[in-house]
């Protein structure tokens, strides 16, 4: 790992530079996939299929038998560990359901708030190397919390024409309505038009690679909206001479076994665990059975010490992590002081890993510094607050007379009547 020494400010920026394309970069790609998708369906997909996947599929939609094959195909102690992790997500996410919200605005004057599903959701869950599984549990239990009418699932089918078991069997637990074999561009071109097989939907959910980034980016053009740009998982990690080394290059392998184009970095005020958990990386990264990705994805990741906790924070909100741990002493500072971060991890014994399957917390995170703005997955991504008001005889002579005002002031003479005429209906 790159080793930098109280970096100056001017180069933060630089310095924090993820490991990914832009979007200009693959665009062109995207839009051609997109426009061929539009125009044919089916028949496109499945050429993409062939063509990135290396198979041949006859029919998109996964067919009933296949999920019963699925469901023997996965073991009872995995079943157990998917059924304790479903427990807690649906714990921590029918917790965030909300009331009404109603106030009497003046006198005569109603206004509420409620709260209604996205009727139709797709998820995107990433095959590949690392079948994603868990992340079903995190879009598709808070959308059947939430009511959504229609839960449709996409994935990349293998080189024998099959989804991973394991992908199957959570998606049937989780309540999808139907999953589909098809992954990369044209998965989210097929929810983002809707094709023969495909039904068109109102929202996508789910990370991706570069590609499938940058093809939600490309749905939101054509009107179907995402949960945000989630790209290359990435994780950043303060640490000081309190945290455990080989606890901290386990969470940092953790992330970097994802994919070549992960990003894992260490912000410490302390030398001396920067170099033991450098020592922690190179013992541990000949364990893993994912080595040479965890390698290729340590090469663009970093070790950084500065000299104190203000500017450690402060390059900490600059760079605005998916997933940030905090192992110090004075972590209550550290926690008080986030603004940019997806999912934040407390101390020794609160790794990465467990909100990624089992804590309850939802996994589906913002990357690239998208933290800045947007929130991870939670159960409002699969609602819409709609407002509602109703206003008496009482309510339209205690505050027409300002719409009056401030509508003539604005040029708009029609909206002004529409009060006038409602007001003189009362004399």
């Amino acid at each position: 790992m790159n080793k930098i020494y109280n970096p100056d400010k001017k180069d933060w920026r630089k310095l924090l530079k993820r490991p990914t394309q832009t979007v200009a970069d693959i665009e062109a790609t995207v839009n051609s996939i997109f426009n061929e998708v539009a125009d044919d369906g089916d028949v496109v997909l499945k050429k993409y299929t062939e063509k990135f996947d290396g198979v041949s599929v006859d029919n998109l939609l996964v067919a009933t038998e296949e999920i019963d094959e699925a469901k023997g195909l996965v073991s009872k102690e995995l079943k157990n560990a998917i059924a304790l992790a479903k427990k807690n997500v649906e714990a921590f996410h029918a917790a965030q359901k909300t009331d009404k919200v109603e106030v009497e605005t003046a006198n005569g004057v109603l206004c509420w708030q409620e709260k209604r599903p996205i009727q139709k959701v797709g998820l995107y869950i990433p095959g590949g190397t690392a079948p994603l599984f868990s992340t079903i549990l995190m879009l598709a239990i808070p959308a059947n919390i939430a009511g959504c009418k229609e839960v449709i699932l996409c994935s990349p089918p293998n080189k024998e024409g099959k989804i991973h078991p394991a992908i199957l069997y959570v998606a049937n637990l989780c309540g999808v309505t139907k999953i589909f074999k098809v992954g990369g561009i044209q998965a989210i071109a097929g929810m983002t038009f809707g094709t023969e097989s495909i039904p068109q939907v109102y929202k996508i959910f789910g990370p991706g690679n570069q590609y499938v980034t940058v093809a939600k980016q490309i749905a939101t053009k054509h009107g179907v909206a995402i949960d945000m740009p989630a790209g290359p998982s990435e994780l950043l990690i303060v640490a000081d001479d309190t945290a455990n080394a080989a606890f901290v290059a386990s969470d940092l392998l953790s992330q970097a076994e994802h994919g070549v184009d992960s990003q894992v970095i260490l912000v410490s005020t302390s030398k001396e665990l920067i170099l033991l958990v450098e020592q922690e990386i190179v013992k541990q990264l000949n364990e893993l059975s994912r080595k040479a990705i965890a390698e290729k994805a340590i090469a663009n990741s970093k070790l950084i010490y500065v000299d104190d906790d203000k500017t450690a924070i402060d390059l900490i909100n600059e760079y605005g992590p998916e997933h940030y741990i905090v192992c110090v002493a004075n972590e209550e500072k550290y926690i008080n002081n986030i603004e940019n971060a997806g999912s934040v991890f407390i101390g020794n014994y609160t790794p990465e890993s467990a909100g990624d399957y089992a804590s309850g917390t939802n996994h589906t995170l913002p990357t690239n510094g998208y933290a800045k703005q947007y929130s991870g997955v939670n159960l409002d991504s699969f609602m819409k607050s709609m407002t509602f008001q109703k206003i008496s005889e009482t309510g339209i002579q205690e505050i027409g007379r300002a719409i009056e005002l401030m509508a003539e002031a604005e040029g708009l003479q029609a909206h002004r009547n529409a009060v006038t005429l409602r007001l003189k209906s009362l004399e």
